[in-house]
């Protein structure tokens, strides 16, 4: 296996020739059977019309709204050119999955690790990135994003957490550890599903039994989070708000586009502040 599958340089006591490397947890925020529900598709994550083509579909999207918000951060910030977006940037991608955001990322010029608890996953990440020559400026690694603010505090400059807060016990431990892991003015994005009965309606019934977007099971509604819920969280941690934006989807014209409404899908985008 290619050696993007490794920890980040700074890691402690990591073997770079193992396929992947792990840290041992006591308690690790994460619900075993959602990592086998995306393990088990693992081999389908770089198809364009496998169970992930949703997103391949949406990434462009969301790439220039990260990118679009890592600029006007970083103005307001005033500690880096903003010319810059993504490149040149030390940047960490939770939940990673197969790699489908990281790797665009990484072709913008970030320094990308992609970390996820799905092994398979990595290995599919790992895979591709190693095919698409990108082992200098993309790793990936199997830990947890909470084991990880342990030892790389303030190291990142941009954190990404998409489509992942849904599935996971306790959101709100993921949004304090990007914070942590974030360097003073760093920015943060983090996407979710918002949860009343629209959301229900068309993430669940319409995506996954009606236009079958997505494989039957994806998503709990229950585990769905609210702006107003995501939104406190980000601010007790010390966030501050930045920008918040929809993804919405035509079915007919089967088109995606962002706009103001965020009944269903959404997108935060949070800073770090400088003191």
């Amino acid at each position: 296996m290619s050696s993007a599958l490794n920890s980040s340089s700074t890691s402690n006591d990591q073997n770079n020739n193992s396929a992947f490397n792990s840290t041992e947890s006591t308690t690790i925020n994460v619900d075993p059977s959602e990592v086998e529900k995306f393990n088990n598709l693992a081999s389908e994550w770089w198809s364009n019309t496998g169970a992930f083509a949703t997103l391949h579909e949406i990434n462009p999207l969301r790439l220039n709204w990260i990118e679009e918000n890592v600029k006007r951060g970083y103005q307001n910030a005033a500690n880096k050119t903003t010319e810059q977006g993504l490149s040149g940037k030390k940047v960490l991608d939770v939940g990673c999955g197969g790699g489908i955001l990281s790797e665009s990322m990484a072709r913008r010029g970030a320094d990308v690790t992609g970390i996820d608890l799905g092994t398979e996953n990595l290995k599919a990440a790992a895979l591709h990135a190693e095919q698409s020559q990108l082992e200098n400026t993309l790793r990936y690694q199997y830990i947890p994003v909470e084991e990880l603010a342990k030892t790389h505090a303030g190291q990142f400059d941009v954190v990404t957490c998409m489509e992942m807060l849904e599935h996971v016990p306790d959101p709100s431990s993921i949004v304090q550890a990007c914070y942590e892991l974030l360097a003073p003015g760093g920015v943060c994005v983090l996407s979710t599903i918002n949860r009343n009965p629209k959301s229900y309606l068309f993430a669940i019934v319409g995506a996954e039994y009606v236009l079958r977007l997505l494989d039957r099971g994806t998503h709990d509604y229950a585990k769905f989070v609210t702006p107003a819920e995501l939104d406190k969280m980000a601010l007790n941690t010390g966030f501050v708000r930045q920008d918040i934006i929809g993804l919405h989807y035509n079915p007919l014209t089967k088109r995606y586009w962002l706009a103001q409404n965020v009944d269903v899908n959404y997108m935060i985008a949070v800073q770090k502040p400088l003191v």
